[in-house]
């Protein structure tokens, strides 16, 4: 049989009975299969496998504990032939044509009137897959076209309701729609960098409210339908209010919108992804937070500087470039991060270095983490400011500051091995 004789479908067999002869492991599959679509299973052999067997013993399945009858096959909608006998299941499948009954013969794929797919779940949506005959490139189709759902890199959003109308929705006390909110973290910007729930939600949503940062490329996968909100800020330029972006987020919510706030790194690092799900809450809106990739640990990691280091540093402080440096924990072999801190690199370098780091003190700075225009800039306290500015050096980026910048095979070798040694014993040092 060629696969243009294939005409795929799915059947609707609940309370239909249906029969399979066989007594086997691919019996037993088949028949919770069957028994899982609400199938009235009838199961005829003379011997039972354990799996079976436990079906039988449930009282899920009607047994008939003998060799296949012609008049087994009365009433039928559906049948399997999985005896594992080329003759017994050739008569089944005979009969089953005789009677127009449609039959799997699993002894013989290519004489079979119907093939079992290999069935994907996610939800509420089931993929079946035919691969000429050949399960086990069936099973490894099927396998991708499951992750890709769960991953949502497959759209999910709904359309219509299993009734042909309008999606389904609760409905609140005012009788309006239930929508939601979701505070994704997207990560540094990578694609790939988004946690799986994450970019889940973002291809079930009818709305995205966007920032400048984050993984924009995902933008251009979703659905025309998708309505996108841009309310992305730069330093110094916010063309959208907190209190508006908040506004947004609760007004399309309540319209009975699902809606994802996908935001750069994670929200509650100097997200304000905090102020947003409290805004939800006070309005009833329900809300949930997705955990990002924080660009505070992924972006230094992208120019090969772990935050921390055996033998370099224990601990690490991120902060706000904009925020007091003072109290942040002195000596090199704690390391800083600064984030949103290029604009006032003339004032938190000396006070880093008055508060015990010294004017050697190594420092970074990882302009656009994982896209294709990274860049990093390597100095230390008493150059990094002259050699960002001559550089032409711009957010967004990282900066650190501390010990562990001498680890990154990027960095100068008169930087690498000063008071530690050359760039090998520093790596043996993990």
């Amino acid at each position: 049989m060629a696969i243009v004789d294939l005409y795929p479908t799915s059947l609707r067999l609940l309370g239909r009975p249906v029969l399979v002869v066989g007594g086997g492991a691919v019996a037993a599959r088949r028949a919770k299969a069957l028994l899982d679509a609400g199938a009235r299973v009838t199961l005829v052999s003379p011997v039972l496998s354990a799996p079976t067997q436990e079906l039988a013993d449930a009282g899920l399945i009607t047994w008939l504990g003998r060799g296949y009858e012609a008049a087994d096959m009365t009433g039928a909608w559906y049948a399997v032939a999985a005896t594992g006998s080329l003759e017994v299941d050739a008569r089944v499948a005979a009969d089953a044509e005789w009677n127009r009954v449609w039959c799997v013969n699993h002894s013989d794929t290519q004489e079979s009137a119907a093939w079992t797919p290999a069935v994907a779940t996610v939800e509420d949506i089931k993929v079946a897959v035919n691969a000429g005959g050949d399960p086990l490139r069936a099973v490894a189709i099927r396998n991708a076209i499951a992750a890709a759902l769960e991953t949502g890199e497959l759209p999910l959003q709904r359309f219509r309701g299993t009734a042909g109308g309008p999606v389904s929705r609760d409905i609140d006390k005012l009788g309006r729609r239930s929508g939601s909110v979701a505070l994704v973290g997207g990560g540094p910007g990578a694609e790939d960098l988004i946690t799986v729930r994450g970019r889940r939600l973002l291809a079930e949503a009818d709305v995205v409210v966007a920032d400048r940062l984050g993984p924009r490329g995902l933008l251009e996968t979703l659905g025309e339908n998708v309505k996108i909100i841009e309310v992305g800020k730069t330093p110094g330029h916010h063309p959208v209010p907190q209190t508006e972006i908040n506004a947004i987020l609760v007004r399309e919510a309540q319209a009975g919108n699902r809606v994802v706030r996908l935001k750069g790194g994670d929200p509650y690092v100097l997200g304000r992804g905090g102020e947003e799900a409290i805004a939800c809450r006070e309005n009833g809106v329900d809300v949930e937070v997705v955990p990002g990739v924080t660009s505070a640990v992924s972006v230094p990691a992208a120019a090969g500087i772990p935050v921390t280091h055996r033998g370099l540093a224990k601990a690490f402080t991120m902060i706000s470039g904009h925020e007091e440096l003072e109290n942040v924990p002195h000596g090199s072999d704690h390391t800083v991060v600064l984030l949103m801190g290029v604009g006032t690199l003339n004032r938190s370098m000396p006070i880093l270095e008055a508060a015990g780091r010294g004017r050697d003190c190594p420092v970074a700075i990882i302009e656009n983490g994982y896209a294709k225009n990274q860049r990093v800039t390597i100095g230390t306290l008493g150059t990094i400011t002259a050699l960002a500015q001559a550089g032409q050096v711009r957010n967004p980026a990282v900066v650190v500051v501390g010990d562990v910048v001498r680890v990154s095979p990027l960095a100068p070798e008169e930087l690498a091995t000063a008071n530690y040694g050359t760039r090998e014993t520093i790596s043996s040092l993990s």
